[in-house]
């Protein structure tokens, strides 16, 4: 009996060991934090992955994003009047864009704002070949220019030739998609193409082998905010923290980008497998040279200055036809631009 009684307690010591044990581990269990899943956003480029917009991708593959807490997804784009559009609808979350194209679309009605400016100097020219008859852009006229429609180049055409005084109505424009641009103007269907010269002059001097006549828009009297990070206004209110987190990561991206051109290029390739490295190179080396403006100067990459935007503003009245009153503070904040001064970029 005494036998029996022993092995009894012993039993109950081991079940109440046990039954502590179980307790003690799910105390520890709950008292863990639970790991939060990163918060799903979505990005939509200007158009194809290239140099220029090669920051996005290098904050994703370098982890800034996920630092950050965000899992973000990259698709390209059309141009940016169709990113704007797209973003103004909800379609994606973030945007790469123009901020005339913004201007003339929140005069519109759409619900716009950039929130961080990349390319603060405009970095639109019409393009055309050294030997070619197109010597200025008085020479234009009878001549036919390529530009894709979708494209701030488009939208800002009419101030170009308003800004040149040309005639117009004497120039065709015919869309091209802008992979097409340097192949349809060394074919010779155009005589020109407009767009973006860090997107399109490497093409001539490197894969084309041939010099090339940049004509500056901003020489014309186009002096306007080009490219930076759109969102719709209602995220502002309903996820600021999101915004924040996502445009001090992507300057990351740019700024590193810019710091480590050979691997940035690597990181492109994984996004855009055919591209040409040194055609690549030469895109970053000139859209550097757009990251800052006299009234940006000495400021982190993002920030942008009322001044720029109320010329932006201008050139859409004068040359584009805008007829609404806009403010400059409803087109751009820099509420989400970091501070810090490792975000200010080279001057030059």
């Amino acid at each position: 009996m005494e036998q029996l009684n022993r092995h009894t307690l012993r039993r109950s010591h081991l079940f109440a060991a046990a039954l502590f044990s179980a307790v003690a581990g799910a105390a520890v269990l709950m008292a863990q934090p639970v790991q939060a899943a990163d918060r799903p956003v979505k990005m939509l480029l200007d158009w194809i992955h290239n140099g220029p917009n090669s920051g996005f991708v290098v904050a994703k593959e370098k982890g800034f994003y996920k630092e950050a807490g965000l899992d973000v997804s990259i698709e390209q784009g059309k141009g940016s009047g169709s990113t704007a559009q797209l973003i103004a609808s909800k379609v994606a979350d973030f945007g790469f864009a123009d901020g005339y194209v913004v201007t003339n679309g929140v005069a519109k009605g759409m619900d716009l704002k950039m929130v961080a400016g990349v390319f603060r100097r405009n970095p639109t020219a019409v393009i055309a070949l050294q030997k070619s008859s197109v010597t200025s852009a008085k020479e234009l006229e009878g001549k036919t220019i390529g530009i894709a429609t979708g494209a701030a180049q488009f939208q800002q055409w009419p101030a170009f030739v308003g800004g040149c005084k040309l005639d117009g109505s004497k120039i065709k424009v015919v869309n091209i998609d802008p992979a097409g641009y340097v192949a349809s103007m060394i074919a010779g269907q155009v005589d020109a193409v407009a767009g973006f010269a860090q997107g399109m002059v490497p093409g001539i001097e490197v894969r084309a082998n041939q010099d090339a006549r940049i004509m500056w828009y901003a020489d014309c009297g186009v002096n306007a905010v080009s490219n930076g990070i759109i969102v719709h206004s209602d995220f502002l209110k309903s996820d600021p923290a999101v915004i924040k987190s996502f445009v001090a990561a992507s300057l990351r991206g740019f700024l590193y980008g810019r710091a480590n051109p050979a691997e940035a290029i690597e990181i492109l390739k994984k996004y855009q497998p055919n591209l040409t490295p040194a055609i690549t190179n030469r895109e970053m080396s000139i859209s550097w040279t757009n990251w800052v403006t006299p009234n940006t100067a000495d400021k982190p990459l993002g920030w942008m200055s009322e001044q720029d935007w109320a010329s932006t503003i201008e050139v859409a009245k004068q040359f584009g036809g805008m007829t609404a009153d806009l403010k400059t503070s409803q087109l751009y904040t820099n509420e989400f631009v970091p501070t810090e001064a490792s975000f200010v970029p080279p001057q030059k």
